[in-house]
């Protein structure tokens, strides 16, 4: 049996591509997953994920995260849908509608000047309704992989990883709280005693590396990224250059882990740090920034069914051919060439 860990980044509704990267890694019934670290959309996916497994074996983790991803596209109208897909049939041009319709250029416009407080309760979250119905005395079980949920404490600007019982509903809200949109989510936290305020954990940790170092997990950490870490083209309109913004943010983190662990591993070859020091982590990454770079920070708020079935697809044929490259490399050499990313 393969055993890895998993990092699942957040990304809104792009984190669909997630889902069809968790489906498809779930056929392999060779490879076991011991931990997931996620925040945000990869912190619902892990979420699901380990409540299907639980209730019903690799057939419950399937089918629960296809019942999540279907709730979260049953927050759209079938109109906005229909209108859509007749308009366009590629990714690219459903997600240049999208940014160009007039519904979502309000929402956008008021997102930037209104503060979510000036709404009250009128605004809330849609994906509270959802995990009211994620059983989480399966999410913080004992059983299958490890979970770790990240989210940023508002007061301290540090992280605040969830893990075991300390899972809720309200933890994954938080790590999915973006501050222009929803008030912060609050918590009372045994860490500090204090009931403390959450916004979105892609700020400090998207996701969070380092709980996956424990020396009783395996070395193999298999990232999957939803933000692109190169875009080609300037953006010049407003909504680009807030999207670019947005994906350099949330990257910064998980680069900032990379590097560290580069760093370590310098000195572990170098004879400065002792061999069994430090764990020497091998990572892998799975991701598809050709498809992230046709979508926009629309198809990321709005979860548009067509394009949600899009990167679920995606998802799945981006994990088939990283199985196909690199399965035989798990546990004996990493893919991911940190060398070249930083250099």
């Amino acid at each position: 049996m393969i055993r890895i860990n998993l990092g699942l980044q957040g990304g809104g509704a792009h984190g669909a591509f997630t889902w069809g990267v968790l489906d498809r890694l779930i056929e392999e019934t060779d490879i076991e997953i011991a931990a997931i670290s996620g925040t945000s959309a990869g912190a619902m996916n892990a979420a699901a994920y380990k409540a299907g497994l639980i209730e019903g074996g690799r057939d419950g983790a399937k089918a629960r995260l296809d019942w999540f991803w279907e709730k979260v596209g049953a927050v759209n109208t079938p109109f906005l849908q229909d209108w859509l897909s007749a308009l366009s049939p590629t990714v690219r041009g459903i997600a240049t509608l999208l940014e160009l319709s007039p519904g979502y250029q309000a929402f956008d416009a008021a997102s930037r000047v209104v503060s979510p407080y000036i709404y009250g309760p009128l605004l809330r979250n849609p994906l509270a309704a959802i995990l009211a119905e994620m059983s989480f005395d399966h999410v913080c079980s004992t059983k299958g992989p490890q979970l770790f949920v990240g989210a940023t404490n508002v007061r301290t600007g540090r992280i605040r990883v969830f893990s075991g019982t300390e899972i809720s509903d309200a933890a994954l809200m938080a790590s999915a709280c973006l501050p222009t949109l929803f008030q912060a989510v609050e918590i009372d936290d045994p860490l500090t005693g204090e009931k403390e305020a959450f916004w979105d954990g892609g700020y400090t940790g998207n996701p969070a590396l380092f709980p996956l170092y424990d020396k009783d997990l395996p070395n193999d950490l298999v990232i999957v990224g939803i933000n692109p870490i190169i875009r080609r083209t300037l953006p010049r309109s407003t909504e680009a250059i807030a999207n670019r913004i947005n994906e350099i943010g949330f990257n910064a983190s998980l680069l900032a882990e990379l590097r560290a662990i580069a760093f370590v591993r310098d000195l572990l070859d170098t004879g400065v740090m002792q061999a069994g020091t430090m764990k020497r982590v091998m990572l892998y990454m799975i991701e598809d920034d050709a498809l992230m770079n046709d979508l926009n920070v629309a198809t990321k708020t709005i979860p548009v069914p067509v394009v949600l079935k899009q990167l679920k697809s995606a998802g799945r044929a981006a994990m088939d051919t990283f199985l196909i490259n690199n399965k035989d490399d798990l546990g004996k050499r990493e893919t991911l060439d940190l060398n070249g990313m930083f250099n």
